[in-house]
C-alpha cells in the first residue's frame, strides 16, 4: 500500500510589527517569517473505510481536542471535499514541535498535509486553488506552502517570498509550564486604531521596509515581547540567559511561550542548551526557500 511521508516545518518571526487594529477587529500586522529545521512528520496512505483516521503521537496538544477540529484532519477533510475524492485515509502525525509556543507547529502541519494529500492521490490544483484553501485553514498556513523567509502582511496571510540570508544556528528555548494563549497576547497589545497614515505608523513600517530588503536579517524585533514578558517575566529572563551564554540575538517566539537565540556555530548553541534543564531545548537551523521546496517536494 502507497505511503507518503512528509516534514512540517516549524517557523520564527525574524520581525513582528503589530500597525494597530482594524476595523474588523483583527490586527495589521508585517512580519518575517524563517522556517528551521525542527520539524513534526505526517505519513499519510489510503485506508479502506471511507474516512479520515488521524492519529497523534508526541508532544500532544494543550487540549484533548477531537480529531475533527485538529488542522490536519480539516485540511485533507477540505481537500477531499474539494477534489470529490470518497476514498478514506489514515494519517500519522508525529509530533516535536511543542504546541502553543509560537512556533506555528499547527499551521505547518495543515500545510503539510495539504502537499501529502495532493502526493497521495497523485491529484493537482492551482497554486492559487490551494493557497485559497490554506487561507481558509488559518492566517500562517500560507507561508508554508512557501517556506524559506518571506514577507506577511495584513493578518499575515499575505505572502511575499524574500532573498534568503545565510544559513543561522538557532536554539529554541520552550518552557513547560508557561502557555500563552494567541488571543490573550493580542489584547495584552491595547493595539490603537490603525492608521498607517500617521507619523509614527509610516516610521514604523519605513523600518520594517528597510530591514526586510537586507541582505543580512538582522534586527530582530517583536512588539509581543512587552506586554508578554510583563505578564510572565521569566521568559525576559530566558532571552537575558540566551545572550549571556552565548547568543548573538535572542527573541521571543512569535506570541509566545517559546523564545529563540541566534548562536554563532552548533557547538555554541549546544552548550546553551545545558543551561536550561528544567525547558525543552531544540537545536536547529534556518531553512532556505529552496531547501525547503526540495524536502517538500513542492514543484515550482
Amino acid at each position: 500500500m502507497p505511503e507518503v511521508r512528509i516534514s512540517a516545518f516549524a517557523k520564527i518571526n525574524l520581525r513582528l510589527d503589530i500597525l494597530g487594529k482594524r476595523d474588523d477587529g483583527f490586527h495589521e500586522l508585517r512580519t518575517i517569517f524563517q522556517t528551521i529545521s525542527l520539524h513534526d512528520e505526517l505519513r499519510l496512505r489510503p485506508s479502506r473505510p471511507s474516512e479520515i483516521s488521524l492519529t497523534v503521537e508526541g508532544d500532544q496538544p494543550l487540549s484533548k481536542e477531537p480529531p475533527q477540529k485538529n488542522l490536519v484532519y480539516r485540511a485533507v477533510d477540505a481537500l477531499r471535499r474539494e477534489l470529490q475524492i470518497t476514498g478514506g485515509v489514515e494519517i500519522k502525525l508525529k509530533k516535536a514541535i511543542p504546541a502553543g509556543r509560537g512556533l506555528g507547529g499547527g499551521s505547518s502541519d495543515a500545510a503539510a498535509a495539504l502537499l501529502g494529500y495532493l502526493r497521495l492521490t497523485k491529484k493537482k490544483l492551482t497554486s492559487a486553488h490551494l493557497l485559497e484553501i490554506a487561507t481558509s485553514l488559518g492566517a500562517d498556513v500560507p507561508f508554508f506552502l512557501l517556506g524559506g523567509r518571506a514577507v506577511g502582511v495584513n493578518k499575515g496571510d499575505e505572502i511575499y517570498p524574500l532573498p534568503d540570508i545565510r544559513k543561522l544556528q538557532i536554539m529554541v528555548v520552550s518552557p513547560r509550564d508557561i502557555h500563552v494563549p494567541t488571543p490573550d497576547a493580542y489584547r495584552w497589545l491595547e493595539a490603537k486604531p490603525l492608521a498607517l497614515t500617521n507619523s509614527a505608523g509610516t516610521s514604523k513600517l519605513f523600518q520594517f521596509c528597510a530591514l526586510s530588503w537586507g541582505a543580512q536579517g538582522s534586527g530582530l524585533s517583536n512588539d509581543f515581547e512587552g506586554p508578554v514578558f510583563q505578564r510572565h517575566p521569566r521568559l525576559d529572563q530566558i532571552k537575558r540567559e540566551l545572550l549571556q551564554r552565548g547568543a548573538t540575538e535572542a527573541l521571543l517566539a512569535g506570541s509566545g511561550s517559546a523564545v529563540f537565540g541566534v548562536f554563532p556555530s552548533p557547538a555554541m548553541a549546544r552548550r546553551a542548551a545545558v543551561g536550561f534543564p528544567h525547558d525543552q531545548t531544540f537545536v536547529c537551523e534556518t531553512v532556505s526557500r529552496d531547501r525547503y521546496a526540495r524536502l517538500m517536494r513542492i514543484a515550482e
